[in-house]
């Protein structure tokens, strides 16, 4: 990270899902909250002492959770299905296809701490693959917030949307990011950097660091734009294209796996309508046991690792 980006204030973006939830719920008595004996890591405390009856906790037993939140919306309310991710979405990814997805259920899954939130937990609960199993299913709206106010509008949004959608609930505290005027739509990017030399494309806890970035390549006068992807499906494949063709390089930067996430996206869209050199950054395998910050180190997953990627992709280094 950059001087600029180690000052800037962090937010748990946990707290801003908490307080929208109890607000959305306030103004819409169908909404729901279920949880797999989750009430404190998911933030549900508070929703409970204020809707005793709107809380299900249907114990250790994810299955259950996608299921029972099948049937809440099958009968009119809007259930908000939330666990750590990496057992939302490998324990119940069969429910999640089948309940969720195949039957189109308005069900807004809430995956807690993705990534490598719980870092010295080790691989068990590292979630680095939820966003490769997610663009597999069908019919599923993904959503990868990068600060508290994305948090808050990615679960407006699902509320109006009528959609089954997968949200990450970062853990990992992020810098503000989001400008005050951005707009918020599915398949829709936000470019939070003008450049014309090499796009940076990020999503979650990667875009601060791309910001961080894009002012390193600044200094070396390479212009790059930023762009967040908070929408992985459906993708922005317009911002994409324009990219390719108005700079001269991509480089993706995601939290997870590099097979069938982000970076898959983009370089098939890349691949199929505007070849131009890509770089992936993420995490090529399972992850070792330290916290977050050291795990993002040592994949790269920093503002000097993106800006090397960004060199490589231009053929500078």
């Amino acid at each position: 990270m950059t001087e600029v980006a180690e000052q800037a204030q962090l937010f748990d973006c946990r707290a801003d899902f908490a307080d929208e939830l109890a607000a959305l719920a306030r103004a819409d008595d169908r909404i729901v909250a279920v949880c797999n004996d989750s009430v404190g890591s998911s933030n549900l405390v508070a929703f409970r002492e204020e809707f005793p009856a709107r809380l299900i906790n249907v114990g250790i037993a994810e299955q259950d959770l996608v299921g029972v939140s099948a049937g809440l919306a099958n009968a009119g309310f809007i259930p908000f299905a939330s666990a750590a991710a990496p057992f939302l979405t490998g324990r119940a990814l069969e429910q999640i296809k089948a309940d969720i997805a195949y039957s189109h259920r308005h069900v807004i899954l809430c995956g807690q701490s993705p990534g490598m939130a719980y870092g010295e937990l080790g691989p068990t609960h590292h979630s680095i693959e939820d966003l490769s199993w997610m663009r597999a299913v069908p019919g599923l709206e993904i959503i990868v917030p990068a600060d508290p106010a994305e948090t808050r509008s990615a679960l407006r949004w699902a509320v109006k949307s009528g959609q089954p959608t997968y949200i990450r609930i970062p853990r990992f505290k992020v810098p503000a990011v989001t400008p005050a005027d951005a707009p918020f739509a599915a398949g829709r990017a936000t470019c939070l950097v003008e450049g014309t030399d090499v796009t940076v494309i990020a999503v979650g806890s990667m875009v601060s660091r791309a910001l961080a970035a894009a002012e390193l390549l600044r200094r070396e006068e390479i212009s790059a734009r930023v762009l967040n992807m908070a929408f992985v499906e459906p993708l922005d494949s317009d911002a994409v294209v324009s990219a390719a063709r108005e700079t001269r390089a991509i480089v993706t930067a995601e939290e997870g796996l590099l097979s069938g996430g982000l970076g898959a996206a983009v370089a098939r869209v890349v691949a199929e309508q505007r070849p131009v050199p890509v770089r992936m950054l993420g995490v090529p395998s399972f992850a070792p046991t330290g916290n977050t910050s050291f795990l993002l180190d040592h994949f790269g997953l920093t503002a000097e690792g993106i800006a090397t990627a960004a060199r490589k992709a231009l053929g500078l280094v």
